[in-house]
């Protein structure tokens, strides 16, 4: 650091400074301010996006529960324009559940299967695979369903995966896999109280 004899030596070189390097100073407090603003700006857009999809999704979803499929249309536009946003993703679920009530299977799996790829959610991304292999199954895909189901690890989710293993098992003949399976999903830590019933009835 250079030393500066007096006051008014320091005073001197200030001013030189100020007077070569002012303009960057202001520019960049300008520029600060700008993006300090800028990302609240961006914050306060979000948020409002955010409430506006909120309100969107109800206003669909109440529309499905009254109107059933013939509000696929309208579920759908939803789902298009907020395909970035995971109430599309929850979206889709809720009309995947109208369509498989009303058998349209097709439809439902191709609503699964958009939601699995796009959500960001892995609290439902285990919960989507397991419709969309329930859903393959009741298309008659029965191996295409435990092939989906193979693929699928989810950590939590090891019992009711291997339920279901053993479900898709049994409903292609084979009991020996289908007790092996129960008895892998007894094991786990989200075991249902169902298994011992399936294991039973396999036992006679």
């Amino acid at each position: 650091m250079e030393l500066y004899d007096s006051e008014e030596q320091q005073v001197e070189a200030i001013k030189d400074w100020w007077q070569e390097n002012g303009k960057a100073v202001i520019l960049g407090a300008v520029i600060g301010l700008g993006g300090l603003f800028g990302w609240r700006y961006y914050q306060d857009s979000v948020v409002e996006g955010q409430e506006a999809a909120s309100v969107a999704y109800n206003s669909a979803v109440q529309t499905l529960q009254t109107q059933g499929v013939a509000a696929a249309d309208q579920v759908q536009s939803f789902i298009d324009s907020n395909s970035d946003r995971e109430y599309a993703v929850l979206a889709a679920m809720q009309l995947a559940q109208v369509q498989v009530a009303e058998a349209n299977y097709a439809e439902a799996l191709k609503q699964l299967e958009w939601a699995k790829a796009n959500t960001k959610d892995t609290a439902i991304a285990p919960v989507l695979a397991i419709r969309a292999v329930r859903v393959k199954a009741e298309m008659g895909d029965i191996d295409g369903a435990l092939a989906d189901l193979e693929a699928a690890k989810a950590e939590g989710w090891e019992g009711r995966m291997a339920e279901l293993k053993g479900d898709l098992l049994l409903r292609n003949g084979d009991k020996e896999g289908a007790y092996t399976a129960y008895t892998e999903a007894q094991q786990a830590a989200d075991a249902s109280q169902t298994l011992q019933l399936k294991l039973d009835d396999l036992a006679k």
